[in-house]
């Protein structure tokens, strides 16, 4: 079954090749990572090959849920070095810029046995953490074989996934069987897990991550200082952030915009566009400038000016979770269309009124917590779109009885780093040594 599966993702990979070829030639991608993924990792990585703990988190929103894990292992294991791997170019550049906590960044490896192996040799982990659902057969394996103990944090099986795995059920028991623990955010993935094969006594709820990694006081930047630096934004003006966007969904966010410009409280709003995929920014510009708004980039706004366009276009990576603060309300992308939704957390924390759309399949437990608690708007159609946002504009006690239940929300689901850490604890003991022991060799450094 192993071989079948590194040929079947071999093929997969053959046949998406002209994509990724394209994505290099075009915007630049993947060449720089090329190597890392083929398991060709810089000896500098762990120059004196010292043990290790290695965290994997896909992108920017595991790479939120993994902060706060791996501040927490490297105190609690100092004599170990911390690893944090990222498959996504976002992923990356946010795991280099906000968890300071990492001896070093680098891309997972393609799971294949010849790569996942060249890169163990380096990192030379003695504890696995993956980041929800990346379960990958190989590495597993291999982790098994060396007795790396692995564990799965902030997991869950989607409703999307979940049907293909059922389908390979015999195999993913098996790959399964190579994790040591699994910690949930749900009793549904629980569920899940349980009837893909995984022993019941392996698995525990801690809920979400992702409720712990987000927090006004410990967000990267400056906080809201920064942002009215680069935002100055006046107190009556209405600004809509659509934030994570797909290709399909920003004509229906311009249209409800456009209405909500012809209220009376409306005229002066500012929209600001934040699409999923950087190689989108000029699409989007050109989409928003046919639809007759006035629009200038994020990087060409003058420093302590209010902007004067209609629209923003915010193309730079990392600063979205901030510029929800100066949000009057949030549509959150990758829900409109059937892309799974995203992360409804970051405009929540900061007390700000939510609209999604019917997708939030990747998300499907903390939003349907965020419906149940009356904490967000979800709409199924773009003509529902138009509605809830002119709605909201125009409504600001509805607004702020929404931001309050969504903010009121998360501090009262917060608690999965400790139940979380507890688990890997007990899966990892700590090898108690005095801080004054812990010698490591000098490097040489040319």
């Amino acid at each position: 079954m192993y071989l079948l599966y590194s040929v079947a993702t071999l093929l997969a990979l053959l046949v998406a090749s002209p994509y990724f070829l394209c994505q290099a030639l075009r915007h630049n991608k993947y060449v720089g990572s090329l190597g890392q993924r083929l398991g060709y990792l810089p000896v500098s990585i762990n120059l004196d090959a010292e043990d290790s703990i290695w965290v994997h988190a896909v992108s920017v929103g595991e790479v939120l849920a993994a902060r706060p894990i791996v501040s927490e292992l490297r105190a609690r294991y100092p004599e170990l070095r911390v690893f944090l791997s990222t498959t996504t170019l976002s992923g990356q550049n946010l795991a280099r810029r906000s968890v300071p906590d990492a001896d070093a960044v680098f891309y997972l490896p393609f799971d294949w046995a010849f790569t996942v192996r060249r890169t163990l040799d380096v990192v030379k982990p003695k504890l696995f953490v993956m980041v929800e659902t990346e379960i990958w057969p190989n590495l597993l394996r291999e982790c098994r074989r060396r007795g790396v103990r692995t564990a799965l944090v902030n997991g869950r099986i989607s409703s999307r996934s979940f049907p293909r795995y059922r389908v390979v059920r015999p195999f993913i028991k098996r790959v399964l069987s190579d994790i040591d623990r699994f910690c949930v955010q749900s009793e549904e993935s629980a569920r899940r897990l349980r009837q893909l094969g995984a022993d019941p006594a392996r698995i525990t709820m801690t809920g979400s991550l992702k409720f712990d990694s987000l927090d006004p006081s410990t967000a990267p930047g400056r906080g809201r200082e920064r942002v009215l630096r680069f935002f100055r934004i006046s107190p009556g003006r209405l600004v809509l952030v659509a934030g994570s966007t797909s290709k399909g969904e920003e004509e229906a966010v311009i249209r409800a915009f456009n209405r909500v410009r012809t209220t009376a409280a409306g005229g002066s709003a500012l929209l600001v566009l934040a699409a999923r995929h950087p190689e989108r920014f000029e699409e989007v510009e050109r989409l928003c400038r046919r639809e007759g708004l006035s629009t200038v980039r994020r990087s060409d706004l003058p420093i302590d000016a209010e902007p004067r366009a209609d629209a923003v276009i915010l193309d730079t990576i990392g600063e979205l979770a901030q510029l929800y603060q100066v949000a009057t309300a949030v549509f959150v992308g990758g829900s409109l269309i059937p892309a799974g939704g995203h992360n409804i957390l970051e405009p929540a924390v900061h007390g700000k009124p939510i609209v999604f759309g019917p997708h939030m399949e990747n998300f499907s437990e903390i939003a349907g917590a965020f419906l149940a608690h009356d904490a967000a708007v979800q709409v199924r159609t773009p003509r529902e779109l138009e509605e809830a946002v002119v709605g909201l504009m125009a409504d600001p006690v509805r607004r702020a009885r929404l931001g309050a239940a969504a903010r009121a929300l998360v501090d009262a689901s917060r608690g999965a780093k400790g139940k979380t850490l507890d688990v890997l604890v007990d899966l990892f003991p700590s090898r108690e040594r005095p801080a004054s022991a812990i010698v490591r060799p000098f490097r040489v450094i040319h």
